[in-house]
Parts: C-alpha cells; structure tokens; sequence
C-alpha cells in the first residue's frame, strides 16, 4: 500500500525543494491526486508580510483548479524539519471544499512513513454550503 503513495511523496518532495520560506525557515511541500489521476503540486510561499504568504496545499489546490479539476483523491503533506505534517485549520477547510469522504489526506516525513486522515477526522464541524 505504501509504494501506491511514493509518487505522490516525490512529487511534495519536489515541491518542497521549491518552497519560498526566507522567514520561518520551515519549508513545506504537497501533491495532490485529482480525480483525473494526475498529480498537482504546491509549496508554501512566504512574504515579509506574514498574512500574505500562502500553504503548500492551497497551491496544490490552485494548480488543480487552474487545470479544470475540482475533486482530491488523495493529497499528501511534507516539511523539510518536521517529523509529520498536518494542514492548518484554514487549509484543511479548503481542502474539505475539494474533497469527499473517501478522500485521503497523507501526512508524511522525509523518510516515507505516512499517516492516514480522512477529512471529517481533521476537520469535523467544518462550514458547509449555505442552503
């Protein structure tokens, strides 16, 4: 089951190489499945304004929308000096808008040992759609 995920940790790794973090030095990397089977990357991009900087995932989730996909699969989290990541409060509600409950969330290390989440684990009273 782990080798299914090894794309996905090279294409964070890859990402994360990438990452813009001259202020916290703490560099993040994420890949996302689409439903489409192609894999979307994203790095965190700080600024010297904090609250303008933006989350590895959210440009994952950019890159996925940008290319007509609306739908994760699977995404999966790494950083550079942190053991596991998990994605922030903000950014496990922009994950929730793109997935279901079948979506994976892969918080990984450098070294491949991953943990498994689904969303309503991380985020159980998230927003939902107004009716």
């Amino acid at each position: 089951m782990m080798k299914k995920y090894q794309e996905l940790l090279k294409s964070a790794e890859n990402a994360l190489a990438n990452a813009y973090a001259p202020y916290s030095q703490f560099k993040v990397g994420a890949a996302i499945r689409a439903q489409n089977g192609k894999i979307y990357q994203g790095c965190n991009v700080e600024n010297v304004s904090y609250p303008c900087g933006t989350c590895a995932e959210s440009g994952a989730i950019a890159a996925m929308v940008a290319d007509g996909e609306k739908k994760i699969r699977e995404i999966l989290i790494v950083a550079e000096k942190k053991a596991k990541i998990m994605p922030c409060g903000a950014c496990r509600q922009r994950i929730k808008e793109f997935a279901d409950e079948k979506t994976v969330i892969i918080s990984a290390d450098v070294n491949g040992n991953f943990d498994f989440y689904r969303i309503m684990d991380l985020l159980p009273c998230a927003f939902e759609e107004l009716e």
